[in-house]
């Protein structure tokens, strides 16, 4: 099963193609006008399109507690880094990040360096 990342605006939008390989229908919020809506609007999004949704914000955490999962959460603790770090971690942990996606145990799949 291919799961599909919807990256938050936090996120640079240049992910979505350089992760299409491993990541196919991935999208980024701004190319789906969602770029200037609540997080709780992204959140339905996600979970009404089956997005995981891809994040440096802690804001996300806080909804998957308050209202469960799916979407899942990839909350990505990298600081500010280059795009091809973040493209690294993202291919690093795609396994890992499939598995808990698809066990559906826990919403939230934390990743720092």
């Amino acid at each position: 099963m291919c799961i599909k990342l919807l990256f938050d605006q936090n996120l640079s939008y240049k992910l979505v193609s350089r992760l299409e390989d491993i990541f196919p229908n991935s999208i980024h919020i701004a190319t789906i006008g969602l770029d200037k809506s609540s997080d709780m609007d992204v959140w339905k999004f996600a979970k009404e399109n089956e997005y995981t949704i891809v994040t440096k914000d802690s804001d996300f955490n806080e909804i998957c507690t308050l209202y469960d999962f799916p979407p899942h959460i990839i909350w990505l603790r990298l600081g500010n880094s280059r795009i091809s770090v973040t493209e690294e971690v993202l291919t690093k942990y795609k396994d890992k990040i499939c598995t808990i996606v698809e066990e559906n145990k826990t919403g939230i799949i934390e990743i720092d360096t």
